[in-house]
């Protein structure tokens, strides 16, 4: 019979001094982990907590118990399967969403699923596949934990062609302003912020201050739902 490793926080827990209620160590991003594939499960959590500023708050292996946990934890972000059973990831951003400031990354196994467009309009700020790199991995908590958006290429195809799809007409009398909608236009393009700086002639401060205004105006979470809201409203056409 094997025991437990005191060093780790069982499944469907939080580890010692990352319960909620208790003042964290320090400033670390706190991630929970949801996923119904042991192997995935523990795999990630280790990466994860080997990176020093970051900390796994809990794990999950179904949908339910990963909401349970993100209103008790409270995490940055959240790494949810996006088919879980009892309740798939998407179901689970949704409700996270509902009651919690927490960032969502979807994980999959393939590179054209089917949720992809239901992930992200459900609130998702990036995707990413179960094959990802360690460094990667600890690196798109990191992105997603500051606001930015995470669309691995691949994906950023499989979105672009639903996006095409789905695309309505732009509504008129749009609130941004001519420099704004510029902006907006590049951030869909998949352009970071010193990419659009140097495009526009700028400094880096400036395309921020721009990004969080229009943000403000339209009442987006972050730069991934402008994105969607670039290809929605035809401000953008993808391109084959």
């Amino acid at each position: 019979m094997t025991t437990p490793d005191r060093h780790r926080p069982a499944q469907g827990t939080t580890p010692p001094g990352d319960r909620p209620g208790t003042t964290p160590p320090d400033d670390r991003i706190r991630v929970l982990v949801a996923d119904d594939q042991p192997v995935v499960l523990r795999g990630f959590a280790a990466v994860l907590r080997a990176q020093p500023d970051l900390t796994v708050v809990g794990t999950a292996s179904d949908g339910a118990q990963a909401v349970r946990l993100a209103r008790e934890a409270h995490p940055d972000v959240a790494l949810l399967d996006i088919r879980m059973p009892e309740m798939n990831g998407i179901e689970a951003a949704r409700r996270i969403l509902e009651t919690e400031a927490t960032k969502i990354i979807m994980i999959t196994t393939f590179d054209l699923d089917d949720y992809v467009y239901d992930a992200l309009t459900a609130g998702a700020s990036g995707f990413l596949l179960k094959d990802v790199r360690a460094n990667d991995l600890a690196e798109a908590v990191r992105t997603v934990a500051r606001g930015d958006a995470l669309l691995a290429p691949k994906v950023t195809r499989r979105l672009v062609a639903e996006f095409a799809r789905q695309r309505r007409p732009a509504p008129a009398g749009s609130p941004l302003t001519p420099r704004e909608t510029e902006v907006l236009r590049l951030v869909a393009r998949g352009l970071s912020n010193a990419e659009i700086a140097a495009a526009l002639v700028v400094t880096e401060h400036t395309v921020k201050t721009h990004v969080a205004r229009l943000l403000a105006k339209l009442g987006l979470r972050d730069r991934t739902q402008a994105v969607i809201h670039a290809y929605e409203s035809g401000l953008v056409v993808p391109h084959s």
